[in-house]
């Protein structure tokens, strides 16, 4: 698609939100000979606005006003920025097209997709995903909600074999030509229902995915999806995930990493990745950061960094991949979910758990009487009261698990920033228990 094809050169194209989505937007939408207007309501950072002021680009910092939106020909919002919030003041400015990022950068390319969502291990599945095609020797772009912005890559003018996308739902939301040859949901459990109106409408953007698929290409799904799939009336060839009997051994803990080990051979099958191909792969493959990451042992307890953890259904997965003794770190910022289905998880697996943060009331009511429950400000104060408990009941084999079961933004600028947080954390106990 030439580019006077997704915006007239000159005509005038706004950008909600200067986070890396929207910068590479309003990078893309610069080359392709169109006027910029990028807006944030908190403000630009200052290398972005650096640039934006050298290439000629407006720039518009605090409440969106309906004469940022007169004359526009495209608006494209971040991932993160509810679009019913802007519908109201779009809506006065006579309503111009509103796309996602992603959407924006799909328009730029014909090559051929891998896309993958789900509520839990997204990432992971598409990182062994990406490892599987590069073994068959397939060229690979792998981002969209994780590491580099599909405009950014487009920009770049590099190519590839297969595009690997992790897709949120905010990004579904807003990319309505997304055709992926193969599609996949991983799971679905009630997740951002503090951003989704509820599980309808967060369950309606998650099966956007599939929306222009057709015979000739292929959707994966849990067994449990496949009557929402069937009332649709879907026309991609739909396979059911399996149990990732055939993917053992893996240096990836828990069941559910065989399974997405399977998972992503499934989808990398289509594109000619052997079975054999996709095994040695995930036997090799090393857990990612902030994903069931083990940190370090101090004295017989272990240190396992999920951070990554944001929703109830990750908690679980988390809980069910360690014997007891876990000694549990939670809180945060609450999405939403029903923690009081983990009460018979907490039962088994517990020793005690440290609550710190936002939520630490939410959960304190949910879990007291399932396991010892103990509040804290901070993080910091939790794991160590919880190191400090496992050393003196000498709980052999203990682990302390940070699986938040929530976002950080009560107290951390993201959930890279929480793990990292914890890894010092976990180094500070060792320090200390040298001593």
């Amino acid at each position: 698609m030439n580019s006077s094809q997704i915006i007239p050169e000159n005509a005038l194209a706004v950008v909600i939100g200067a986070g890396a989505s929207g910068a590479a937007a309003a990078r893309l939408l610069h080359s392709l000979g169109a006027r910029v207007r990028l807006t944030d309501l908190k403000g630009i950072p200052a290398d972005l606005q650096a640039w934006a002021q050298s290439a000629g680009l407006e720039t518009v910092i605090g409440p969106h006003q309906p004469e940022h939106f007169f004359g526009v020909a495209l608006v494209v919002i971040s991932p993160g920025i509810p679009p019913a919030k802007i519908a109201p003041i779009l809506a006065a400015a006579g309503n111009p097209p509103l796309i996602g990022e992603m959407e924006l950068a799909l328009r730029c390319t014909e090559t051929p997709i891998l896309a993958v969502t789900g509520t839990s291990g997204k990432t992971t599945t598409v990182s062994l995903a990406a490892a599987m095609l590069e073994r068959a020797g397939k060229t690979v772009f792998l981002g969209g909600n994780i590491g580099t912005p599909l405009s950014d890559f487009i920009l770049s003018g590099q190519k590839a074999d297969v595009l690997v996308l992790e897709l949120s739902s905010f990004q579904l939301q807003g990319c309505p030509s997304l055709h992926p040859r193969v599609g996949m949901i991983l799971n679905l459990t009630p997740n951002h229902l503090d951003y989704h109106k509820d599980m309808a409408e967060y369950t309606e953007a998650k099966f956007a995915l599939f929306a222009n698929t057709g015979p000739e290409d292929l959707a994966l799904l849990p067994a449990g999806l496949e009557p929402e799939y069937r009332r649709r009336k879907l026309r991609a060839r739909l396979e059911i995930l399996g149990d990732g009997k055939d993917f053992s051994g893996l240096r990836l803990a828990g069941r559910h990493n065989a399974v997405n080990a399977e998972a992503a051979f499934r989808a990398c099958r289509p594109f000619g990745v052997s079975f054999e191909q996709a095994l040695a792969v995930a036997r090799d493959f090393q857990p990612l950061p902030h994903r069931l990451e083990r940190v370090v042992e101090v004295r017989g307890v272990t240190f396992v960094n999920d951070s990554k953890s944001t929703t109830v259904d990750s908690l679980r997965t988390a809980l069910q991949s360690f014997e007891y003794p876990v000694l549990l770190l939670a809180g945060g910022k609450f999405k939403g979910g029903d923690l009081a289905s983990l009460r018979p998880l907490l039962r088994e697996k517990v020793a005690s758990v440290g609550l710190y943060g936002g939520s630490k009331d939410i959960f304190s009511q949910a879990w007291r009487g399932a396991a010892p429950v103990d509040q804290y400000e901070t993080l910091k104060d939790a794991a160590r009261a919880l190191f400090a408990k496992a050393l003196a009941e000498k709980l052999s084999g203990a682990v302390i698990l940070l699986s938040p079961a929530t976002s950080s933004y009560d107290q951390y600028s993201d959930y890279l920033a929480r793990g990292e947080d914890f890894r010092r954390i976990a180094a500070l106990c060792g320090k200390e228990a040298a001593q």
